[in-house]
């Protein structure tokens, strides 16, 4: 016989609050979520990340295998 009572409490519309907001409600063990990153801040997927190019080291790569660094 499988224990009874084993399993957490489960809500269904737990809110998910970003920056004192509600942003979203998702299925949970707990009632409410707090989040620092959620999908419209996170530098992935905004345009905000950029790539460093240090000591021009993508110059390089493509000089060595005499590829174009313009799109094609």
């Amino acid at each position: 016989m499988p224990k009874s009572e084993i399993h957490p409490k489960w809500f269904p519309n737990s809110a998910v609050y970003y920056d004192g907001k509600q942003i979203c409600t998702v299925g949970s063990t707990k009632k409410e979520l707090q989040v620092d990153i959620w999908l419209q801040n996170h530098p992935f997927y905004s345009v905000s990340q950029t790539i460093i190019d240090s000591e021009g080291r993508v110059e390089r790569f493509m000089k060595k295998y005499g590829l174009n660094s313009k799109k094609q």
